[in-house]
């Protein structure tokens, strides 16, 4: 903390015990009644429509509450305050004859960031603002730290200088109560946000999809592909993973009897981080039986079209995004996976030779499966240029573990991805429903993953899923759709991390060292209590291994600055 900052700090630290000096909470316990200044406004300018020359408008005994972030003393007789609450901004005008000196005493340890609760009459002043004219002042909630509101000085040399409010975005997502207490843009963004997630459950609600909630951590990941976040259950004496995807147990719900569900959900997925991806992000997930991707293409037409209306406005289907002129007008293009790959590298997907080309000149890891190779070329050529809404849809069924064949096509796959602006917004299936043909494609996932040591594929088989299968799933349509993407394009924003509240940094510690120790200390105990587990016992030899690693870890313990463990001598100087 600089020496700026300290000082700062406490003076106003100083005003917080004056305050208690005068008998004021500086940290209230409970609000008087109060009124919006959104409500003030709109009851005002009903009033003026009655009004008169000889009657002006005026309405009396209001009483508003929020914070304080602007200030404006003319000279010892009028005080001017911007009080905003969630609703906006009220200005309230005082002085000693209105709030009396108890008031005044309170205002001269009054700072910006403050909270206050404010009483009077709300008329126009000359100069035509709408002003809360007090009689009463109160104190809620004292601040300790500056806000950071954009300001004007005069520098060493006497120029006049000009500070934007918070503009490191860095700081903006670290400290986003900051960013959202100056910033009135970022707020009606994430108002935005709540637009488009009610929107979409309204529209599903209309189409009698029935919201559920299904497990945040698997004793398998699956349903998509990727590495996931493992835990530990103490009590259960097993790993857990944070869900990559609900997939897998929304369709054990078509089994047991629900015909249309879906789920707003958060996943998370351990993969890089960019403009486009968050460890945890928000998902919509739906299935429907008696569904397929036809249906599904309908639904995500439906669903985007009915957000974008509801935040931009009925006839605003068309925008600028990331530099491209974006039509969201129905309906949206369908063009063939196998066709966009020939018309981008001028060949066929089928044609290996010229894959194997294509994927070295590309510099693609030679080692993994073909038919991911082809995928890895399709997204450097084709999915960049996917500007306007586009269906890619009837993908190779080698890479669609859980999509059925088309009837007549079987290395084809009933599946689509939205794209728009060059990005993924969503993902379909006709969903595979025969438990045998289930089992052989998890199975051959995880062979492929194992000889490929691909650290996103499927590591086991969720048999348990594969018995759901047995006792019967209808023919059902699947989808996935992600909220954080979508709210992107509805609101012209370039990255994921302006449309969540709190995206994941890199944390911030006065001592690195003591938070390396405790990530050593939590990766250890994880490590023990696995090598203890009901399942590893039963492997000849752990059991020595397990007890060797336990004395290390005693060692270890001590190094790390744990005084309450012992060390446990070791059985063999030689070991």
């Amino acid at each position: 903390m600089s020496q700026e900052v300290n000082e700062y700090r406490a003076i106003r630290e100083g005003k917080r015990d004056a305050l208690a000096a005068l008998g004021v909470n500086p940290y209230e316990v409970r609000t008087p009644e109060r009124t919006t200044n959104a409500l003030i406004r709109t009851e005002f300018e009903t009033a003026e429509k009655a009004a008169t020359a000889d009657a002006p408008a005026a309405l009396k005994d209001c009483a508003i509450a929020g914070r304080v972030l602007a200030n404006r003393k003319m000279g010892k007789k009028a005080i001017f305050l911007d009080v905003y609450d969630g609703s906006g901004k009220l200005q309230v005008y005082m002085n000693e004859k209105g709030i009396g000196a108890q008031g005044m005493a309170i205002y001269e340890n009054l700072d910006l960031g403050d909270f206050v609760w404010v009483k009077g009459d709300v008329q126009r002043t000359r100069t035509g603002e709408v002003t809360l004219f007090a009689s009463e002042l109160r104190f809620l909630t004292k601040a300790l730290s500056v806000p950071p509101l954009p300001r004007e000085f005069t520098d060493e040399e006497g120029n006049k200088k000009s500070v934007d409010a918070l503009t490191d975005p860095e700081q903006r997502h670290r400290k986003r109560y900051l960013d959202l207490m100056v910033h009135g843009d970022v707020r009606a963004r994430f108002e935005q946000r709540s637009t488009v997630v009610t929107t979409i459950r309204h529209y599903l609600e209309g189409e009698r999809f029935l919201e559920v909630e299904t497990p945040m951590m698997h004793p398998v990941p699956g349903g998509a592909r990727a590495r996931p976040f493992i835990t530990h259950h103490n009590t259960l004496g097993m790993n857990l993973y944070l869900r990559i995807a609900p997939e897998l147990y929304l369709k054990r719900l078509l089994v047991g009897g629900f015909e249309r569900v879906f789920e707003i959900n958060r996943n998370f997925r351990n993969e890089g981080i960019d403009h486009t991806h968050n460890p945890e992000f928000t998902m919509l997930e739906l299935y429907e039986a008696y569904a397929d991707y036809e249906r599904m293409m309908e639904l995500t037409q439906g669903m985007i079209v009915a957000a974008a209306r509801a935040v931009r406005g009925n006839d605003d289907l068309k925008f600028n995004w990331n530099g491209h002129e974006i039509d969201l007008t129905p309906p949206f293009r369908r063009a063939k996976y196998g066709d966009l790959f020939q018309e981008a590298v001028g060949f066929e997907m089928t044609e290996k030779e010229k894959v194997a080309a294509e994927a070295k000149r590309l510099e693609i890891d030679p080692k993994q499966d073909y038919w991911n190779t082809v995928n890895e070329i399709l997204e450097h050529h084709v999915e960049p240029k996917l500007i306007q809404p586009t269906f890619m849809i009837d993908y190779p069924t080698a890479i669609c573990p859980l999509t059925k064949s088309k009837p007549d096509q079987p290395d084809i796959a009933e599946r689509f991805e939205l794209f728009i602006g060059g990005v993924e917004f969503a993902n379909a299936f006709s969903e595979l429903n025969e438990p045998v043909e289930q089992l052989r494609r998890f199975e051959e996932q995880v062979e492929l993953g194992k000889a490929s040591k691909d650290v996103e594929a499927p590591k086991e088989v969720d048999y348990d899923y594969v018995e759901a299968l047995e006792a019967g799933m209808p023919p059902a349509g699947g989808l996935g759709v992600g909220i954080d993407r979508l709210v992107m394009l509805l609101t012209g924003t370039d990255s994921i991390r302006e449309v969540i509240l709190f995206p994941h940094m890199r944390r911030e510690h006065v001592n690195q060292q003591d938070a390396a120790v405790q990530r050593a200390r939590i990766a250890v105990e994880s490590v023990l209590e696995e090598l203890d587990s009901p399942e590893l016992r039963k492997i000849e030899g752990l059991h020595q291994l397990a007890a060797r690693f336990s004395e290390l870890v005693e060692h270890a313990r001590v190094l790390l600055g744990d005084p309450h463990k012992e060390v446990v001598p070791r059985t063999s100087d030689k070991e």
